[in-house]
């Protein structure tokens, strides 16, 4: 086949194909792939395959070590001040709300493992720029909180042996604040975390298996303390006379906002839906994997609340530091309680580090094979069978800005970035159950999604802003009826065009429109900064797709390496089992 001339090989060439953008932004937006193809003919531009050598247990303890990170030793207390002691249930229903979303990535897991993630799924329902757009979100958050988390493990190191974090760091004069502090402990971190995940997958499981079990080894030694150490009174009374008593000092609504905010806290089984790709057995590892790691974290989580609630009443709790500054504030002798926390949080940043990084390369591998990247990144190394190159890209990249950017976010960094990712992956599941691309009516589908998404969002503005008395209530209920309607309607009259070959998400569509309901509601307790934040990557991916990524991917497409799918190609079931155990 003889090749099409590239858009990049001159600059006469890309200024004649800026002059097309419009014609291949029509031609390449919303094309869709096909399962089939992401397994075989995208796959294939890595070369060298992926081993599979992963199991449930694998899945499982890559989903504890990236959820299990430093993140419920800073938020357990912000949410303990707004929920009191019922942020037991905050954990509980985060969990739920991740739990509903894990389902989701397991059905698109299962019947497409590939390494692209989210941005695989996206781009066989929505087309490739949203997959895109999503993508790149991800990969540029995923980098920045990396190397805010390997930065707070300086911190934590220097509080466990009592040495102050300046002392641990080289402050440079003339320049401005918050990049004159030079970390090359973080630097460190990662370059080893990148040696690692280039090497081999198993061997990084193997790691993060040693990781995470000396980190809930901490976590249950924090627990098994507070329950000794703590008194059943302080569920109920608070230290202060004049705050709020009882379970739910502030009532449901301070339960909720609770949830909102150690929400953060379970961000990383994503992170797992990146393996598929390198799992023996998709369809029994992958189920069990992800969602068995959402539900013993939950349990996890749970204890910890119920533990530090024990510990203090909810309004002496430290906001900060709850669970170092309730052994401190216990009584004396129990000091060095504090600093076994730290030790434990410092496994929980090391293991949320090794996750994240190896999500983010096999992210930004499948980006490269769809060709709205350099395909460079998609390369497999013959020896190591990881993709060696985007690893390596990312881990660099990690380095330079934890050297000396001081993102002191940790995973708020990701946050709505990724909740953003899950409720589109809920969108997704639920489209492609519905809808057939050229055979099937998508308009129907399309207007359920739209309508419930808008009413989720009135519901969450009005338990935002508006005043608490009866009319609120009645707004808040009414928005609830109207999208149980909504539902339901769409349940009865659309029927499903779709039937998942090996395994799917229950009691559809409640459970993936419940997702998008709860990921809408979470979203909406971000302040105006984060929203700043997430339409300047937003505006500066669409830059990118729009400069580079149509017409690089258009090129392909005429180099016959990416087809413009307007419909699903028939493929057998028998030809689908072979691909995935391949």
């Amino acid at each position: 086949m003889e090749n099409h001339a590239s858009s990049f090989s001159s600059p006469k060439a890309y200024l004649r194909a800026l002059a097309q953008t419009p014609t291949r932004l029509a031609r390449r937006a919303w094309s869709v792939s096909t399962s089939y193809d992401e397994m075989s003919r995208v796959r294939a531009r890595s070369g060298v395959h992926m081993q599979k050598t992963l199991r449930w247990f694998d899945l499982i303890g890559l989903g504890l070590g990236g959820m299990v990170g430093s993140g419920v030793f800073v938020t357990t207390g912000m949410a303990a001040h707004v929920a009191g002691p019922a942020v037991i249930l905050s954990y509980a229903i985060a969990g739920f709300c991740a739990l509903l979303s894990a389902f989701c990535y397991t059905e698109f897991a299962v019947d497409m493992p590939v390494a692209g993630g989210a941005f695989s799924y996206l781009r066989v329902t929505f087309g490739e720029f949203a997959a895109f757009i999503t993508g790149a979100n991800l990969v540029t958050e995923y980098v920045m909180s990396n190397a805010g988390v390997a930065r707070s493990f300086t911190s934590y190191s220097g509080s466990i042996i009592g040495v102050s974090t300046d002392k641990w760091r080289l402050t440079v004069p003339g320049l401005p604040d918050g990049y004159n502090q030079i970390d090359f402990i973080a630097v460190a971190i990662v370059l080893i975390m990148t040696v690692i995940i280039c090497y081999s997958t198993r061997e990084s499981s193997v790691v993060n298996m040693v990781l995470t079990a000396l980190h809930i080894s901490f976590l249950a030694f924090v627990i098994i303390m507070g329950f000794c150490q703590g008194e059943w009174k302080n569920f109920t009374k608070p230290g202060q006379q004049e705050n709020p008593s009882g379970f739910f000092p502030h009532g449901a609504q301070g339960v909720f906002h609770g949830a909102s905010m150690v929400y953060v806290s379970y961000i990383g089984y994503d992170a797992v839906s990146t393996m598929a790709e390198e799992v023996r057995d998709p369809v029994k590892d992958i189920p069990v994997g992800v969602s068995g790691s959402v539900v013993i974290v939950t349990l996890l989580y749970c204890l910890m609340a119920a533990s530090m609630s024990m510990l203090l009443p909810y309004d002496m709790i430290d906001s900060v530091a709850p669970f170092a500054g309730a052994f401190r504030e216990k009584s004396e002798g129990w000091e060095w309680v504090s600093n076994v926390i730290g030790v434990g949080a410092s496994f929980g940043i090391l293991t949320s580090l090794l996750v994240s990084m190896l999500g983010q390369a096999r992210y930004m591998c499948v980006i490269g094979r769809s060709c709205v990247a350099p395909s460079w990144f998609a390369r497999v190394h013959p020896t190591t069978s990881t993709p060696v190159n985007a690893s390596a890209f990312l881990g660099i990249l990690t380095a330079a800005i934890a050297l000396f950017t001081d993102l002191n976010v940790l995973i708020k960094l990701v946050s709505m970035g990724t909740l953003f990712v899950y409720y589109m992956v809920a969108n997704a599941v639920i489209y492609r159950r519905y809808v057939t691309v050229g055979t099937t009516n998508p308009r129907p589908t399309l207007s359920f999604l739209c309508s419930f998404t808008l009413t989720a969002i009135l519901f969450t503005l009005t338990w935002k802003f508006a005043p608490t008395g009866k009319l609120k209530a009645f707004m808040l209920g009414a928005c609830g009826v109207i999208a149980l309607a909504i539902l339901q309607i769409f349940h009865c009259m659309v029927p499903q065009a779709r039937k998942p070959e090996f395994w799917g998400v229950p009691l559809m569509p409640w459970i993936p429109s419940i997702s998008i309901f709860l990921n809408i509601f979470l979203l909406g307790s971000f302040d105006g900064g984060a929203y700043a934040r997430f339409g300047i990557f937003s505006a500066l991916a669409v830059l990118v797709y729009v400069f580079y990524s149509v017409h690089a991917s258009f090129d392909a497409e005429e180099d016959g390496f990416l087809g413009q799918k307007n419909s699903e190609i028939h493929v057998e079931p028998k030809e689908i089992v072979d691909l995935i155990k391949v």
